[in-house]
């Protein structure tokens, strides 16, 4: 049994981590309006927007509000390209430094429109003409990449307050290598290509850092620096819990030498969502070390919240989720954003946050504690334990929300057609040459090769699910039976030599137990909410046993199971 549960333990380890890196299957949105002007543009897109062609987001008509946009270029960061001198790099085809799109369609190299890239985007008129074109994208977590080359087409997530920008100088002091007077910068202010555009930024001191353009760096410096302040998630895709995630940290680094305080706020996404699911903001908490009960605490995030970073240091943040209050059907999408800026309103960072509903459907282990026993004996009224105990459960939900409650499970290539990994109730269900790499769990104190489905409820947060189990008089787990014992082996031992058999109620008896377990949204005192809702179920657990004594006992407690298995289908066998 120990290595069973041993075994199990990496099992439930390997899966959260697999589950928590759930795929970008859907997404939260955000409208970024970028104000072009006839001729070329640089436009930086700090989000995704890869759910429509750029035909669909530059529209095909002539009502389309993006109608004036003529050709978009893509530039792929190459570390091999050519070092510029004396200006940037035109587009030219055929390079593997652009992807381009035409309205005209005789190019279609560029099939959709990435995050954390930087475009041309060339439109209709001269540099007088001025176009507000908006794009639908999610924001992704800022990251750059600085090549040797110089040839660096980057944009920046810098924050606007009112009608302005940071400027070059205060948002790159901390990478001063970037504007160095040895270096250039160039801008696209519109019309052809020419000396007029792009022009080259003189005064850094002065110009102004606009979040959404891209501007050309000649700096031939390595470095992936994209604000004064960094963020890096445990999760790369920020905060996307997935289906069964509970605990997301961000490394907070900040690389000025004063001390930044940060506003850490949660933002509902835009709906309807372009892709047409509904979308619902994330339950987040705040984790928070209490070093009194050597655990974690959890609150809420309602509002903004508060991060103080001193100069040149890093903090840690811990963030959770409060899967209880995900009470949408299983599979449906909670997405919305926690923007990040800095008391030096340089940076303004949308981190995503997404998580699904997960399916409880799948196989659960763990222990009811039981701390109440109602007490039979006269004088001793009460039913506190001297300290609890646990009662190991198996519970397996299948798809269709049928529960059940196993005496044993198996878990490993199954003995039918294709050899797919499943569970089955007993041995013989498993390929006979993969038993070795096989797991088996098993309760003692359940009758054996049980799947017990008897009772009523169901499995899910806030429900509460009833299981009736019956031990007969012989069988070989009831607890008044002993084959070898004169007493209690339900027979009558004659001077003859014959045994004579005994029915029910003579020497044993038989047991009901009415077991109901109440699933909570939240887990009982003492346990650890991490996980809660996806990976750890539990709540109360209650007991009523009839046939032990003339009257019923009636036991209770805790019980807390963890996931074992997403699969929803067993063979009972």
């Amino acid at each position: 049994m120990k290595l069973a549960l041993s075994r199990l333990s990496g099992i439930t380890v390997t899966l959260a981590v697999l589950l928590a890196c759930g795929g970008h299957l859907h997404a939260q949105w955000k409208t970024e309006t970028y104000n072009l002007k006839g001729g070329w543009n640089s436009i930086y897109l700090h989000g995704d927007a890869t759910h429509a062609s750029p035909a669909q987001h530059f529209g095909t008509g002539p009502t389309s509000p993006a109608e004036p946009v003529l050709e978009v270029w893509r530039w792929n960061p190459n570390p091999n390209q050519v070092q510029f001198t004396n200006s940037p790099l035109i587009p030219a085809l055929g390079t593997p430094e652009w992807s381009v799109w035409k309205r005209d369609g005789s190019e279609g190299g560029l099939a959709d429109l990435t995050g954390n890239h930087a475009y041309l985007v060339k439109c209709a008129g001269n540099a007088a003409d001025n176009y507000p074109v908006p794009i639908v994208q999610s924001p992704l977590p800022p990251s750059a990449t600085w090549v040797r080359s110089g040839a660096n087409l980057l944009g920046f997530p810098s924050f606007k307050n009112g009608a302005s920008f940071p400027t070059f100088s205060n948002y790159f002091a901390t990478f001063p290598a970037a504007i160095a007077a040895n270096s250039k910068v160039f801008k696209y202010v519109g019309g052809d290509f020419g000396p007029a555009n792009p022009i080259q930024v003189f005064s850094p001191a002065v110009e102004q850092l606009d979040r959404n353009k891209a501007y050309w760096f000649e700096s031939a410096v390595v470095g992936n620096f994209y604000a004064p302040i960094e963020i890096s998630f445990t999760n790369p895709e920020g905060l996307d819990f997935g289906r069964s995630g509970a605990v997301i940290t961000a490394r907070i680094r900040n690389r000025s030498e004063a001390t930044v305080a940060l506003t850490l706020a949660p933002q509902d996404s835009e709906t309807p969502a372009p892709t047409g699911e509904t979308v619902v903001d994330v339950p987040l908490t705040l984790r928070t070390y209490n070093a009194g009960t050597l655990s974690w605490d959890e609150a809420a995030i309602t509002g903004p919240i508060q991060q103080v970073v001193g100069p040149q240091d890093a903090v840690e943040v811990h963030f959770g989720i409060d899967r209880g209050a995900m009470t949408a059907p299983a599979g449906d999408l909670y997405a919305s954003f926690l923007r990040v800026t800095d008391s030096g309103n340089l940076m303004d960072a949308w981190i995503p946050a997404r998580a699904s509903v997960a399916s409880l459907a799948g196989l659960w282990a763990g222990d009811a504690i039981v701390s109440k026993v109602e007490s039979k004996a006269d004088g001793t009224p009460g039913d506190p334990t001297p300290r609890p105990f646990p009662l190991r459960i198996l519970l397996h939900l299948d798809d269709g929300g049928e529960a059940r409650l196993l005496s044993q499970v198996f878990l490993g290539p199954l003995a039918e057609p294709g050899n797919p990994v499943g569970l089955c109730t007993r041995e013989l269900g498993l390929k006979q040459d993969a038993k070795a790499s096989a797991l088996r769990l098993s309760v003692a104190h359940l009758p054996l090769d049980q799947a017990i489905t008897a009772g009523s409820g169901s499995v899910a947060l806030g429900a509460s699910l009833v299981r009736t189990i019956s031990i007969p008089w012989n069988d070989p787990t009831n607890p008044f039976m002993h084959q070898y014992h004169p007493d209690h082996d339900n027979r009558d031992a004659r001077p003859d030599g014959t045994n004579v058999p005994k029915g029910n109620g003579e020497e044993s008896y038989t047991i009901d137990r009415t077991c109901t377990f109440e699933f909570t949204a939240s887990p009982p005192a003492g346990i650890s909410p991490q996980g809660w809702g996806s990976s750890v179920i539990g709540g109360n657990y209650t007991e009523i046993l009839s046939g032990l004594h003339k009257e019923t006992i009636t036991v209770g407690g805790a019980f807390v199971l963890r996931r074992v298995s997403e699969i929803g289908s067993i063979t009972v066998n």
